[in-house]
C-alpha cells in the first residue's frame, strides 16, 4: 500500500474510527494487524517474511538476557545477527553476487551454468533489517532491556507508518511508546496533519513532477552535457523530495496516533560541506552506520590513515545498502573519498573551511551542491558505460539549442524545488514554526495559521500534482 493512494486514506481512516477506543494492548494488536495488511497489500507472502523474523529476534533477544554466560549470549547474539543478514542477502544480493562470480568464472575460461534465483524484492528489506539489527546489538551491548511482550516488540519490527521506507529507529526511542496508552491529542492531530499534507506536496507536486524531467533526460542514448546535467538536476531535487515527503507522511500518520518518530531530513541542501550534509540527510541511517559501524572500528579518534579507512568502510557498505549493484558500489566509494580528503583541502583552501564571510558561506553551499550531484549520476544510472559516458561530456562539444534546453531543464527543477529547498528552511530559520513545546500552539491564532498553511498546501497539491505518479524511490531498498 502506498500513502498517495486512496486505500491508504480508507484504511488510515478506519484505522483511526476504532483505535483511541481501545485499551494499550488493543491497540497495540491494531497496529500489529494494520501493518501487516498495509505490507502484504500487494504481496501477500512478504507479511510471513516479517513475521518469522520477529518472532526469531524477540526470541533470541530474551534468550541473550537470560543467558548464564558470556558464550551462550553471544551465541544467541550471533544467531540472530547471521539469520537478519542471511535474509538480507538472499533477497538483495544473491543474485548480485552470482552474476558477478559467472562473469568471473568465464572470464578466465570456465563455462559455469548460472544459478538464477527470480524472487521479487521485498519492499524496504534493508530498512526493517537495520533495525531488528540495532535491537539484537542494543540488548547485547546491555543497553536495553530485551522486551519481554511480542505483542510490543511486533508493533515495534511492523509499524507501518515507517516499516517501508523509515526512518529506521531505535528499539530504546520506540518501545517505551508502545508500552503506554494513546490518547487523542489536538495539537497532534493537527501538526500530523498538515505534515501528511506536506509530504503530499513533496511527493505529488515536486518529486513526480522532477521525475518526468529527469526519466526523459537519462532515457536519451546520447544527452549533451547541459541536457545531461539539467536532468541531474531534476533528479537531486526529486529524490529529496520524494524521500522527505515520505518521511513527512509517515511522521505525520505516526503523530496522529500518538508516536512520534524521530526527523530524517534537516535541510541537507544548504549544507557547506559534504560531511555537514550527510549530517543533514537520511539521518537515521548515518547515525545507524555511525553508532553500529565506526565508533566501533575506532571512528575518528585514531590515526589519519585508519580514519580514513573507517570511513571509506562505512561508506562502502552504505552504498551496498542501497543496492545490489557497481554503481552503489562506486557511489558510495565516491562519498568516503569526499569525506576523506574534504578536511585536508579545507585547511590548503581556506574557502572550503570557514574563511570568506556571507560569500564563503554561499560559495561552500554551491560548491557542496554540485559536487553531492556529482554523487547522483552514480546513484542514478546503473549501466557503468553510461556513468563513464555521462562524467566525460565535453561541456565544449554542445550546441547553444542543447544549453538553452539544459537551462530550461534545470530552471523548471529549481523552481519546483524551491519551496522544499529555500522557502521552507528560510521560514524555520525566521522561528516561524514553533517547537512542540512552544506555548504558541496552544492559541487560536496558531490554529488559524495551521489552517491557512494546510490549505495552501492543498491547493498547491491540486494546482501542481503531477499527472505520472511513482512508487517512492526509497521502496527499492
Amino acid at each position: 500500500m502506498i500513502f498517495q493512494s486512496v486505500e491508504y486514506l480508507i484504511f488510515f481512516t478506519l484505522l483511526l474510527c476504532v483505535y483511541f477506543w481501545l485499551p494499550r494492548k488493543g491497540q497495540n494488536l491494531l497496529l500489529v494487524v494494520a501493518s501487516y495488511i498495509f505490507y502484504g497489500w500487494i504481496h501477500h507472502w512478504y507479511v510471513l517474511l516479517i513475521g518469522i523474523t520477529t518472532l526469531f529476534d524477540w526470541g533470541c533477544a530474551i534468550g541473550m538476557e537470560k543467558s548464564t554466560s558470556d558464550k551462550q549470549r553471544k551465541a544467541y547474539f550471533i544467531l540472530s545477527i547471521s539469520v537478519n543478514l542471511a535474509i538480507l542477502f538472499a533477497f538483495k544480493y544473491f543474485g548480485f553476487f552470482i552474476e558477478n562470480v559467472t562473469a568471473v568464472l568465464t572470464a578466465i575460461g570456465l563455462m559455469p551454468s548460472p544459478i538464477l534465483l527470480k524472487i521479487a524484492l521485498p519492499a524496504g528489506i534493508s530498512f526493517f533489517t537495520f533495525q531488528s539489527l540495532s535491537y539484537a546489538i542494543d540488548v547485547y551491548r546491555k543497553q536495553l532491556p530485551a522486551c519481554r511482550s511480542l505483542l510490543d516488540y511486533a508493533t515495534f519490527a511492523a509499524f507501518f507508518p515507517q516499516l517501508v521506507a523509515g526512518p529506521i529507529e531505535r528499539a530504546g526511542h520506540m518501545l517505551p511508546q508502545y508500552q503506554v496508552v494513546r490518547r487523542p491529542q489536538l495539537e497532534a492531530i493537527r501538526s500530523g496533519f498538515v505534515l501528511i499534507l506536506w509530504g503530499l506536496f513533496q511527493k505529488l507536486a515536486i518529486a513526480d513532477s522532477t521525475a518526468m524531467l529527469a526519466n526523459k533526460v537519462f532515457a536519451l542514448a546520447d544527452a549533451s552535457f547541459p541536457v545531461l546535467w539539467g536532468g541531474v538536476l531534476a533528479f537531486g531535487v526529486q529524490i529529496y523530495a520524494d524521500f522527505s515527503g515520505y518521511t513527512a507522511i509517515a511522521r505525520g500518520s505516526a503523530r496522529i496516533i500518538g508516536i512520534e518518530l524521530c526527523p530524517n531530513f534537516n535541510h541537507p541542501y544548504i549544507s557547506q560541506s559534504p560531511s555537514e550534509f550527510w549530517r543533514r540527510w537520511h539521518m537515521s541511517l548515518g547515525k545507524w552506520f555511525k553508532d553500529y559501524i565506526f565508533i566501533p572500528l575506532g571512528g575518528s579518534r585514531v590515526s589519519s590513515s585508519t580514519t580514513i579507512r573507517n570511513v571509506m568502510f562505512v561508506f562502502f557498505l552504505s552504498g551496498l545498502w542501497h543496492g545490489a549493484g557497481w554503481n552503489f558500489i562506486f557511489w558510495g566509494l565516491f562519498h568516503g573519498l569526499l569525506l576523506s580528503i574534504w578536511p585536508y583541502l579545507s585547511k590548503a583552501v581556506p574557502l572550503f573551511g570557514k574563511a570568506g564571510g556571507p560569500a564563503g558561506i554561499v560559495f561552500r553551499v554551491v560548491f557542496t551542491f554540485a559536487i553531492m550531484h556529482v554523487g547522483r549520476v552514480l546513484f542514478r544510472e546503473h549501466n557503468l558505460a553510461m556513468i563513464v559516458h555521462h562524467l566525460t561530456l565535453n561541456p565544449l562539444a554542445a550546441t547553444l539549442t542543447e544549453w538553452r534546453i539544459g537551462c530550461g531543464i534545470g530552471l523548471e527543477a529549481v523552481l519546483y524545488g524551491l519551496p522544499l529547498t529555500l522557502i521552507f528552511p528560510l521560514v524555520e530559520y525566521l522561528g516561524w514554526i514553533p517547537s512542540p513545546e512552544d506555548e504558541r500552539l496552544k492559541t487560536w491564532k496558531w490554529t488559524l495559521i495551521q489552517s491557512f498553511a494546510a490549505g495552501l498546501i492543498l491547493l498547491g497539491i491540486v494546482a501542481l500534482c503531477s499527472t505520472e505518479g511513482g512508487d517512492f524511490i526509497y521502496f527499492q531498498f
